[in-house]
């Protein structure tokens, strides 16, 4: 079995450029503007303005124009960027970098076996676009929470946004799951993708 990580750069040749399509891809209707890119995928704005001329170049994008009002007069067009999702690969790739985020999600969840005890782990939240569930990554077991801060932060380096986790013990979990706990019952009762699941109904 092959251990090594996968690296969604090694696919596209760029960080910046696999993280700018993760996003567009990921958020087919929304339109965005260089500095809330760089902001979102954390590069730098030179890489950003680059890989966005190739995208447009290549088809894969729209850039357009904005007129901004300063001082109740029209300034300089602002340039914004959206998908364009009449490209000839844009399901194609919508379709692959799903199956990527797979990837990269079994290895966030080897990561953490390997430095702890897990008995429940499951992606939620944003992962299966339920905006109502408070947490994206839900985990019980034993863990240092410096550690899964630290693997967390790397998970994030391949997707383009912040997620949220929760942690707890398997005692904390069996007893609110026995006061059907709010918090945890949102979770429980949600849309999740189980990948791991060590504890007895």
């Amino acid at each position: 079995m092959n251990k090594k990580p996968f690296k969604l750069e090694q696919m596209f040749g760029s960080k910046t450029r696999a993280r700018l399509m993760a996003l567009f891809l990921q958020q087919p209707q929304d339109t965005f503007f260089v500095r809330e890119l760089t902001r979102r995928i954390d590069a730098q704005l030179n890489s950003v303005r680059r890989e966005l001329k190739n995208l447009v170049q290549l088809g894969f994008l729209s850039e357009k124009q904005a007129l901004q009002k300063e001082s109740n007069r029209l300034s300089d067009k602002k340039k914004y960027y959206c998908v364009n999702q009449d490209f000839i690969l844009f399901e194609d790739l919508r379709s692959l970098f799903q199956k990527v985020q797979i990837l990269v999600k079994q290895n966030l969840v080897q990561d953490i076996q390997e430095r702890g005890h897990i008995d429940y782990f499951a992606f939620t939240g944003r992962f299966v676009d339920a905006s109502d569930i408070p947490t994206d990554i839900f985990i019980v077991g034993s863990i240092m929470q410096d550690d899964l801060e630290k693997m967390i932060s790397k998970f994030e380096e391949e997707i383009p946004y912040e997620i949220n986790y929760t942690l707890m013990t398997k005692e904390e979990f069996l007893d609110r799951r026995q006061v059907a706990d709010r918090f945890l019952m949102s979770i429980l009762n949600g849309e999740r993708v189980v990948m791991i699941d060590r504890i007895r109904s």
